[in-house]
């Protein structure tokens, strides 16, 4: 069972864990709009994938601001950020952080994702919802970096998450631990 911390303290993860490499499971969250959002599989674009516990913590806020951000300056790539937030919480978000580069899918109904992907927080105090992680997938539908982040209430490595999406681009990631030329 793959394990998180949260302050310093294990938490366990339930769900399947993934590992690169691995074909993403296609699943259907919840969009702000209340439509549905269409995660993982083969797609026309890369597709980079922002896990976070909720968008109503400073942490949260800041990684998908950031990401926002970054999005803009890459094509071919689509980004979502999922959570257990209700979509109406995403929505108001999105309008009053200025959020317009990548979209938000709510796991509430079902924990679809979380269950799919390995990410959701089996014990503890933040039981039910998703820990932090990055998921890089490849036009083909397969992980081509995944980062379940050491510790919950710390932003993740933007730098390596960056570079693998470039390297995933360009065809050229081969693994989760860094990037070949």
């Amino acid at each position: 069972m793959a394990t998180t911390k949260l302050k310093g303290n294990t938490v366990n993860l339930a769900g399947n864990e993934l590992q690169v490499g691995d074909l993403a499971p296609i699943v259907k969250v919840v969009a702000k709009d209340l439509s549905e959002l269409t995660i993982g599989g083969a797609n026309d674009k890369a597709q980079l994938i922002v896990v976070v516990p909720s968008l109503d913590t400073p942490v949260c806020a800041s990684e998908t601001r950031r990401f926002n951000t970054e999005a803009a300056s890459y094509d071919g790539v689509s980004v979502s950020v999922v959570s257990m937030d209700l979509p109406f919480a995403m929505g108001r978000f999105c309008t009053t952080e200025g959020i317009e580069n990548l979209s938000v899918g709510s796991d509430f109904r079902n924990k679809d994702f979380a269950n799919a992907y390995g990410v959701l927080i089996a014990d503890g105090p933040l039981a039910g919802v998703t820990c932090r992680a990055i998921f890089i997938i490849g036009k083909d539908g397969k992980i081509a970096y995944k980062d379940i982040c050491e510790e919950i209430t710390q932003e993740p490595d933007y730098v390596s998450a960056l570079d693998a999406l470039k390297a995933t681009l360009s065809e050229g990631c081969c693994s989760s631990s860094g990037c070949c030329n």
